[in-house]
């Protein structure tokens, strides 16, 4: 015990033996000098290494060798003064025509007479082609039509369901251009969709290379398969070569078919009721910024264009541009968003990937390539690997993708003014060259600013073009 009692005094003398002021700080007696002259020694602190040394090697922020990248407040900064010169714009606009917006002007566009809808008949009768379709394939599956034999009778259906629209509409003189166009773009759907189908089946029997003599449900669910929460029948073929699988391809948010789509397990209501909002609301918008902006733009630009006032003409051309270009993005996100995406939910189909990031474009391939994803996956599944396997060239393979590209374009066009300019072809195979020049020459922000420059000047040109050009066939000898 005596032994611990002196251990336990000598701890006590070792640790609390009194303080003494050093140096400016408390210290202990018990400390060595080593210790003591340490703390002597003015000790140089962060704050004060800061005061010694401000500066370091560094870029400036603005440099790209700086590394930085979050530029949201100057992006913001862009929005406002945007918003703020096309408020002046537009309030420029209501002082000096006043409120054009004109509700019974749009309905008058679609129809003549209200008693009369042809565009809706016709658009009615596209059904015959989707029965045609159907009955050959189950034909085919059956074995009493060949497989050269099926696809005759498939090629005339699908050149039918683009001429006879058209020869329609070039006679028929009630269809209104607006309700033509809307005609000629279900027919367009149809043929890319229907097109699909029939390559698909055929994959089908080429893959499987069953003689089926009769159709059966039976063969239409083997299995089940997982999706999400959501667990769904396989459908094989030939149990696909239904009307219900048919109908639900054709109303499908997409143009490449498949027999078992990807499948969302519920509808959400609140999603849903979101975008159609945004449809009600964008729409209307759209068509006020039309009636109220774009018309009474391209009445101005007539006379220097029937003068050939050059100077004058590019005026037009810049004014018209930035509401053009306002109203296409509008459209955009209406269509390929909103839209979209209600039908997709209507019919809870999985796969929303309608669009990519088509605005971060840096060459005008990856922008065909991303701001159209049902499109673009028709042409590359259906046209452009096709040709690649027969062993076309990767150039002349692209090429022939614009080349159709700029037929349809031309066809959604011409045919519903009953005129054949070809300045929508020619946009668009000029596509062909300028993708080439932006991508040898620029790259980066400055290609990125090519397709920007393309988009929002290219096509205010071919709209002031056909608009010219209508005019002076419709109006001018009126006059």
């Amino acid at each position: 015990m005596n032994e611990a009692a002196e251990a336990a005094v000598r701890r006590r003398r070792s640790h609390g033996a009194g303080d003494v002021w050093a140096g400016g700080g408390r210290v202990s007696r018990t400390r060595s000098h080593r210790d003591l002259n340490k703390l002597q020694e003015p000790e140089v602190q962060p704050a004060e290494s800061n005061w010694l040394s401000c500066h370091k090697a560094q870029e400036s922020l603005l440099s790209s060798a700086s590394g930085y990248s979050n530029y949201r407040g100057i992006l913001n900064w862009c929005v406002v003064m945007l918003i703020l010169s096309n408020a002046r714009l537009f309030l420029e606009n209501l002082i000096k025509y006043g409120i054009l917006v004109d509700p019974i002007q749009v309905i008058s566009l679609f129809l003549k007479d209200p008693y009369n809808w042809p565009a809706l008949c016709l658009i009615i009768v596209s059904n015959a082609f989707v029965i045609v379709t159907l009955q050959i394939e189950r034909k085919m599956a059956m074995g009493v039509l060949s497989e050269s034999f099926g696809l005759a009778l498939h090629t005339v259906n699908l050149i039918a369901i683009l001429s006879f629209p058209a020869v329609v509409v070039l006679t028929v003189t009630s269809i209104t251009p607006v309700g033509a166009v809307m005609a000629l773009m279900c027919y367009t759907i149809q043929f890319l969709k229907l097109y699909s189908y029939k390559d698909v089946n055929k994959w089908s029997r080429e893959v499987r290379r069953a003689k089926v003599k009769t159709l059966s449900r039976s063969l239409s669910a083997p299995g089940l398969k997982e999706n999400g929460d959501a667990v769904q029948a396989v459908v094989m073929y030939p149990g696909n070569l239904t009307y219900k699988d048919m109908y639900y391809f054709l109303f499908a948010p997409t143009l490449c078919y498949e027999l078992n789509f990807p499948r969302s397990p519920r509808i959400r209501k609140r999603f849903l009721l979101r975008r159609m909002f945004e449809m009600l609301f964008l729409i209307q918008l759209q068509v006020g910024l039309v009636q109220q902006w774009i018309v009474p733009a391209i009445q101005n630009s007539m006379k220097p264009f029937k003068d050939m006032d050059h100077s004058r003409m590019i005026e037009r051309l810049l004014k018209l541009a930035v509401p053009n270009h306002m109203i296409w993005l509008i459209f955009f996100y209406w269509f390929f968003h909103s839209s979209m995406n209600v039908l997709a939910e209507l019919m809870m189909f999985g796969d929303r990937e309608f669009y990519r990031d088509w605005w971060n474009s840096e060459t005008v391939t990856y922008f065909w390539k991303n701001w159209n994803i049902p499109v673009h996956k028709w042409c590359s599944r259906h046209f452009y690997k096709p040709m690649l396997k027969r062993g076309v060239n990767k150039r002349m393979a692209q090429m022939a993708v614009f080349f159709a590209s700029a037929f349809f374009h031309e066809y959604l066009v011409s045919v519903p003014l009953k005129m054949f300019r070809l300045w929508a072809f020619m946009g668009m195979m000029a596509q062909v060259p300028l993708a080439w020049l932006v991508g040898r020459f620029l790259s980066g922000n400055y290609g990125n600013a090519a397709v920007w420059l393309s988009l929002i000047i290219g096509q205010p040109v071919a709209v002031l073009m056909y608009v010219h050009d209508y005019y002076i066939l419709n109006y001018e000898g009126r006059q």
